[in-house]
This record gives structure tokens, sequence and C-alpha cells, in this order.
């Protein structure tokens, strides 16, 4: 096997696994679409399995601004969630005063302080 053979089985190999790559992506945005009635993705992914590289490429100049809006809303939701942080404060002393002041206002009862109090020591000793 010569360089010209390796060279060839590695460009096939790259396509392949881009070609896998657009099929997943498909069938993922197929089922992330859900104005699309459940025959019509049956439809493209039989497609896809009989006809797969002229349904690759129907598919994506047909529906390219649907995936890029499903792919952007997706990206959305993700970011939301990674932006969330749970109230942290600098010492354990800060959340057993606010602990405190909740208790004192009746908003949480003495069990609930007892807990708050001990997951604020126990993050002291763990650092978590």
């Amino acid at each position: 096997m010569g360089f010209a053979d390796f060279f060839w089985f590695l460009l096939w190999i790259f396509s392949f696994t881009a070609y896998i790559f657009v099929v997943v992506l498909i069938i993922s945005d197929l089922f992330r679409d859900h104005q699309l009635s459940g025959w019509l993705k049956a439809v493209w992914v039989i497609f896809l399995v009989f006809v797969p590289f002229l349904t690759a490429i129907v598919y994506v100049i047909a529906r390219h601004k649907g995936m890029a809006e499903r792919a952007s809303s997706r990206r959305g939701i993700v970011a939301e969630a990674d932006d969330y942080h749970p109230a942290a404060s600098a010492s354990p002393s800060e959340d057993i005063a606010r602990a405190k002041e909740l208790l004192d206002a009746g908003t949480i009862s003495q069990g609930e302080f007892d807990a708050l109090k001990s997951k604020a020591l126990g993050n002291q000793y763990f650092g978590a």
C-alpha cells in the first residue's frame, strides 16, 4: 500500500465521518422540529436510508433556515442553564446569619434552620 492509497483511504474515512455527522445532525433536527408531523419525519428518515447523499443535501438546502433557528434556540437554553449559579456567600457565618433572619421572620422552621446551619458549616470544612 503506497502513499497515494493511504491518502485516498484517509480521504474516504474523513468523508464518511463527515457524512455520519451530517446524518446525526439531520436526525436530531428532525426530532427537534415540533411543527413537522411524525409521518413526514419518517419519510425523511426513510429517504436518508435509501437515498442518503441526495436526501442529506436536499434536507440541508430546503430546511437550513429552520435548522439554524432550532440550533440557536437550543443554544439559548443551554446558555441560560450555564449562567445559573446558586447564591454563594463568602463565609458560612453569612449563610447562618441569613438563615437566622429567616427563622426570626417565621419563614422557616427550627429544623430547616438547623439543616441550613449544618450545610453552611459542612461547606466550610469540605470546600463545596
